[in-house]
């Protein structure tokens, strides 16, 4: 609206030539800027003025200019300038941009991105034979991202990411071990069945050791080897083949279930990290394998992930027992390493245990290694601790619970595990019972 000196309090109206009004107006930075069309007629042009001048005294305005720049450029930005990325999450957001983000959206102006734009985006992406999954985890990319936009850098009036439901995901739930099952696990993992297997002809040839020590050749010729290799495991869980046994796994399995640590956490364990007096476990470090193949030591993965978790007594002696047999003595040395010493490798573990062969042979198929710390929360949280202490444990970020550092074991979690080391005592009693194992695995032929 005009002052009364006949100036306008914000902005200008100019009637061109063509008999059409332009606006003009000064933006919050300072510089002067015209509306992208022109009025027929000059109330038009002064509502105009007058709703970009309420959006700037609500902080809602939008710099008009900015909001043409292309999805696209703005999500690569967005990546790069994202502070505190895990590299495997940069990766992950990488793939998702170039996979299922910008093939659809890329050249957009981000000003021209609505909420219709967005469902059909999404609903093509399903028809394509997208897992809800993925699709979930590609739209709530795509809605940080225009938050920033609206958040921050002012781009736009608000995110058009507004399908309701879009981000949500129905991860089934992952299993549970019970006490038992984790010794299990731990007795069997690097167990390998005796034998070989060699290319012959158009199919591979299998030879096994059966209980007694003598070699016998399988009846079938295999098609791949990966066949023969599965015969050869099943040979083992069957008890017609004779096993081999490695110990370096035993004690990763336990650490991992029940002191609930991270793969990127247990493999990044070195020795002055565990305190056998005090029966605790620090966790300072953290390894992330990149999909180039390269690990790079780091953080762990959120603030609170740098703790001190206490360890159940019980499992104290398999600890010791790895640490004399697989670890080096110097203070820094890696607690569990690859076959040369360095890091260890999720693929290198899974070859060198033979984990999917193993699960299956336990009835669980597409069990992981993070079930593992699953489990151990699981078992943890039974225990009726304070949801702080819990999740001081896990070493889980949460607002609610305003997880700082754990620099050393508290009471409560100690409570924690002198619980699982009733129930693992419990498990070995009977385990002893059962068998006259003592709760220890028998030599195997």
């Amino acid at each position: 609206m005009p002052n009364k000196d006949g100036h306008r309090r914000f902005g200008s109206i100019r009637k061109r030539d063509s008999g059409r009004y332009q606006v003009r107006y000064r933006g919050p930075d300072g510089l002067m800027r015209s509306a992208s069309e022109t009025f027929d007629r000059k109330a038009d042009a002064d509502r105009y003025l007058a709703l970009v001048e309420a959006q700037m005294m609500r902080g809602e305005w939008a710099d008009p200019t900015r909001s043409k720049v292309r999805l696209h450029d703005y999500a690569a930005a967005w990546i790069v300038e994202r502070p505190g990325l895990r590299p495997r999450t940069v990766e992950l957001y990488g793939w998702l941009l170039k996979r299922h983000i910008t093939p659809h959206l890329g050249n957009a102006e981000l000003g021209k991105l609505n909420t219709q734009m967005i469902r059909a985006w999404r609903a093509k992406l399903l028809a394509q034979g997208v897992s809800p999954t993925m699709a979930a985890k590609a739209y709530r990319l795509l809605r940080a991202i225009l938050m920033t936009a609206v958040d921050e850098d002012k781009v736009l009036p608000a995110n058009p990411c507004r399908v309701k439901g879009a981000g949500g995901e129905q991860a089934p739930e992952r299993p549970v071990l019970t006490v038992t099952q984790v010794f299990t696990l731990a007795d069997r993992i690097g167990v390998r069945p005796i034998g070989n297997i060699h290319k012959r002809g158009q199919g591979y040839r299998l030879r096994y050791r059966i209980p007694g020590g003598t070699m016998r050749a399988h009846p079938e010729l295999f098609a791949t080897r990966s066949d023969a290799e599965r015969a050869l495991w099943e040979l083992l869980n069957w008890g017609q083949a004779e096993g081999g046994r490695e110990t370096r796994f035993r004690a990763l399995v336990l650490l991992a279930a029940f002191a609930s640590l991270r793969w990127g956490e247990v493999t990044a364990l070195r020795r002055c990290d565990l305190y056998m007096a005090a029966s605790t476990v620090r966790v300072r470090a953290a390894f992330t394998e990149r999909s180039n193949g390269q690990i790079i030591l780091g953080p762990p993965k959120s603030r609170a992930g740098l703790r001190t978790v206490s360890i159940p007594a019980t499992i104290l002696p398999d600890i010791a027992a790895h640490l004399a047999e697989h670890t080096r003595p110097d203070a820094n040395a890696l607690v569990f390493t690859g076959v040369k010493g360095g890091p260890l490798r999720r693929s290198s573990f899974n070859k060198l245990s033979g984990w999917p062969h193993v699960v299956t042979g336990m009835g669980l198929p597409g069990l992981h290694v993070h079930d593992l710390r699953h489990t151990g929360n699981t078992l943890a949280a039974d225990m009726g601790v304070s949801l702080r202490n819990l999740m001081a444990r896990m070493g889980h970020d949460n607002e609610r619970a305003a997880l700082i550092y754990q620099h050393k074991s508290s009471p409560a979690d100690r409570q924690i595990a002198d619980g699982l080391d009733a129930l693992l005592r419990a498990s070995r009693d009977q385990r002893t019972d059962d068998d006259g194992t003592n709760g220890r695995p028998g030599p195997v032929s």
